[in-house]
């Protein structure tokens, strides 16, 4: 891996969230790995974008990570959110036990192979454990169950399939995979 710094976003970077997202958006996995397309991404207003990078730069709610290379260019990313105890999560499902789940995981193409997604999960699951009262029992996230390369990749890193199954109104097949709090 090239010399990259993993940090949260800062609030004002909102044009550089965006640009990661299109060019996530743009990837040819696109289809399997995000639930939005470049065409609705593109849409959105600047608002949207400002608030999602206020949104996640602070705070327990959500934190988005970048891979900012020594040229300043964002080669990755990736979101917690943070689903509390008691809480509907994003599937309408309750929340039994505080929760991270990641969303948006991307590293352009470039960079994959490199450990760049590695040092990436890292960063969103050490910030995930370090959140404090109440604290967070597991972080999740989903897998098409076409992208079997996306799958081996998060069992590699430690994650491992639940048995929990969504299926979307879209009818893409995600499959959850987890990690638990250490200890």
């Amino acid at each position: 891996m090239d010399q990259h710094v993993m940090r949260p976003v800062r609030a004002g970077e909102w044009r550089q969230v965006k640009e990661l997202r299109i060019a996530a958006l743009r990837d040819p996995a696109a289809p399997v790995a995000f639930l939005e397309t470049v065409e609705q991404a593109e849409s959105h207003p600047d608002l949207l974008w400002q608030r999602r990078a206020e949104g996640a730069s602070h705070g327990r709610r959500a934190r988005q990570f970048v891979a900012e290379g020594s040229d300043g260019v964002w080669d990755g990313g990736v979101t917690v959110l943070v689903e509390e105890a008691g809480s509907v999560d994003l599937f309408g499902q309750a929340v039994e036990q505080g929760q991270g789940h990641l969303v948006g995981v991307f590293v352009r193409a470039e960079q994959r192979g490199s450990g760049l997604a590695e040092a990436l999960l890292a960063a969103a699951v050490e910030w995930a454990w370090a959140l404090e009262e109440p604290v967070l029992e597991r972080v999740r996230l989903f897998v098409h169950r076409d992208n079997a390369r996306a799958a081996a990749f998060y069992r590699r890193c430690g994650f491992t399939a639940s048995g929990w199954t969504v299926v979307l109104d879209s009818g893409q097949e995600e499959h959850e995979y987890l990690v638990r709090r250490p200890g």
